[in-house]
């Protein structure tokens, strides 16, 4: 069993506890979230929030809270919930009777004490869709007691929201519960309607984000049960014809599921990170395993995937799921470019990188389970991607006369530093970006391998690849090979600018400097929480991710922190021991429990305290971080 534990005074400071959040998927996009004391923060915050089938991008909030209200023994009336309103007024302040917080097998538990009264909560959703249970649990009082659970709803893009300026969400109550807006059912005991706007829900993150922070919850009516001590109430709520199926049971059922994950885990650090993995992996569109690049808001995106592949599958043993999500990328390609499925539901081609982590994906894949049936079956593709390469495709993708990929279209960002402000890119990086020429050469490595492991003539490969080693070579060192450019050849020159991308020319293992001492430079990038993307140095250093939509992209990549780059990292820099080369990891650990509990940022800020930004939960960070921590040998202590 892994658990973590919060006490009274982080969940009854809002200041504290509202900066931690938890996540509970259902593996088919969809969710649950929300904070340790029980406030809702951002517009993703909620009990069930719906992804279309096949579509984890596009997601519906629907039970927004289930509010207990208690009446103890003597008759008062105690309301266990919490929310903040328009104008920072908090009511009800339920957070200051929390007793804890625990994260259980990755499923969260929130213990109230009123005197001697105690009372438990703790939800889970059914792996595979979306269906969520909730539990309280009356653990002691002197007597009966009444716990009315209110249900507050909505029905909205989780990206928006709602306001009481429109028609209250349809209800169709009936004795087991009600239907909402015909699109997900609620289900528990003594359901009564109640029909109210509660106006005003604000979300604090969302206003420092820049965002619309405030909507309207529509309160349906209310679950009440009378309770001895030891006694339960279950709650369900679910989209789709799924029947009640009981909510202990659902609880139970998913604590299996994680200790069933875990069960070969090396320490509690290892349990969190099997944990945090799983919950990025869904079904996809195709029925084949997919990635979830980040929790709330992001969907799949082939760059992420392809870049966390080796942390989620090869890292966890999840070899036969990962086949089947390679073989569903592969049927993507067009014109030697991976597709990348848009938040926005749209298939497009637009990224220089992901097709070349495909390439690294696949090579590992064979190479970690002797998959040759799999090498067979995709090598013709890999072939082809080489071939598009070479004769050029689109946004001005080619491998130049030098045998280096160039890249750049106006308009348009196309490696993984791709934020734009009102349709500019920040960092557009045309020409010959190094991560990118790294990929490309470890990609033709890659090839090359697994044609000659399936006993096929690699020459004109093996040839490409000594031409593009040679050119990088001679165009990508700088300061007497100290470091590397990060782009070549650009409308503007070379590019000097000391940013982490350089790590992958020594961390991909058949990259164009794997082997060589890794650049020196490249510490002044290094923070707790993994390397900036811009030395502080530059005079375009932005040391806080932070502020309204503009500034926070036009600061994505000139400065942030970014976790996923421990990886490069701590693969260029290899440490004489294990125990050295744990020491990189040691802040990532810390932080498993300071945001998104049990699970790694995005982003953070670039200048101390290094505060995390972006998605609390991020798929090439915990990937990642996971992948780099299993194969770092253990340390070898003395007991006694």
């Amino acid at each position: 069993m892994h658990m973590v534990v919060f006490g009274a005074q982080i969940c009854g400071d809002l200041a504290f506890g509202a900066t931690r959040e938890w996540l509970v998927p259902d593996g088919a996009g969809g969710y649950a979230m929300g904070t340790v004391p029980g406030l809702r923060t951002r517009r993703y915050h909620g009990l069930l929030i719906v992804a279309e089938p096949g579509q984890p991008a596009r997601r519906h909030l629907g039970l927004a809270a289930l509010d207990p209200v208690l009446t103890l023994p003597s008759g008062a009336t105690v309301e266990l919930a919490v929310h903040e309103w328009a104008g920072g007024a908090i009511g009800p302040a339920g957070h200051t009777l929390l007793e804890r917080f625990d994260l259980v097998d990755g499923l969260p538990r929130w213990r109230w004490r009123i005197g001697p009264v105690v009372i438990e909560r703790e939800l889970a959703m059914v792996h595979g869709r979306a269906h969520l249970g909730v539990v309280h649990r009356l653990v002691s009082a002197p007597g009966p007691v009444t716990l009315a659970l209110k249900a507050l709803v909505t029905w909205r893009d989780v990206h928006g929201e709602r306001t009481a300026g429109g028609p209250a969400p349809h209800v169709e109550a009936h004795d087991a519960g009600a239907v909402i807006e015909r699109s997900f059912s609620l289900a528990g005991p003594g359901f009564t309607g109640i029909g109210q706007w509660y106006r005003g829900a604000h979300a604090r993150l969302e206003q420092e984000r820049g965002l619309a922070a405030q909507e309207d919850l529509w309160c349906a009516g209310q679950f009440t049960a009378r309770l001895e001590p030891g006694e339960s109430v279950e709650v369900e709520a679910w989209a789709g014809t799924d029947a009640a199926l009981g909510a202990q049971r659902i609880v139970e059922r998913a604590r299996r599921r994680a200790q069933a994950l875990t069960h070969d885990a090396a320490d509690e650090v290892d349990r969190a990170l099997v944990l945090a993995a799983d919950a990025f992996v869904v079904a996809g569109a195709t029925g084949a395993p997919d990635v979830i690049a980040g929790y709330p808001w992001f969907g799949t995106w082939s760059r992420d995937t392809m870049t966390s592949y080796e942390g989620l599958f090869l890292s966890t043993g999840r070899h036969d799921e990962g086949r089947e999500l390679l073989r569903a990328y592969a049927a993507t390609l067009d014109d030697g470019m991976l597709a990348n499925t848009a938040d926005t539901g749209r298939t497009e081609h637009n990224t220089v990188d992901a097709t070349l982590w495909f390439l690294h994906a696949v090579e590992r894949h064979v190479a970690g389970s002797g998959d040759d049936d799999l090498a067979a079956e995709i090598l013709p593709a890999l072939d082809e991607v080489v071939a598009a390469h070479l004769r050029g495709t689109r946004y001005g993708i080619r491998a130049d006369a030098d045998a280096l990929i160039t890249q750049g279209a106006p308009g348009v960002a196309l490696t993984w530093m791709d934020a734009r402000v009102d349709g500019v890119p920040i960092t557009p990086r045309a020409g010959k970006p190094v991560e990118v020429n790294a990929l490309w050469i470890n990609g033709l490595g890659a090839v090359a391998a697994l044609r000659e492991r399936l006993g096929q003539d690699a020459g004109d490969t093996l040839a490409l690849l000594r031409r593009a080693r040679e050119s990088f070579e001679r165009r990508f060192p700088l300061d007497r090979g100290a470091r590397l450019y990060d782009v070549v050849d650009g409308p503007a020159g070379d590019d000097p600018s000391l940013r982490p991308n350089q790590l992958l020319a020594w961390s991909l293992p058949r990259g164009p400097m794997r082997g060589r001492p890794a650049p020196g430079a490249a510490s002044a990038l290094l923070t707790p929480l993994g390397p900036r993307s811009l030395a502080p140095s530059d005079p375009a250093y932005v040391g806080a991710h932070a502020g309204g939509p503009a500034q926070r992209d036009a600061a994505y990549h000139q400065g942030t922190v970014w976790p996923w780059m421990i990886g490069p990292y701590a693969d260029a820099h290899p440490a004489p021991s294990a125990r050295q080369h744990g020491e990189l990891l040691r802040g990532l650990e810390a932080h498993l429990w300071e945001w998104g509990v049990g699970s790694v940022s995005e982003t953070a800020d670039g200048d101390p305290p290094h505060r995390a930004t972006g998605c609390p939960f991020q798929a090439w960070s915990v990937a990642e971080t996971l992948r780099v921590r299993r194969n770092t040998p253990p340390v070898r202590r003395n007991v006694g």
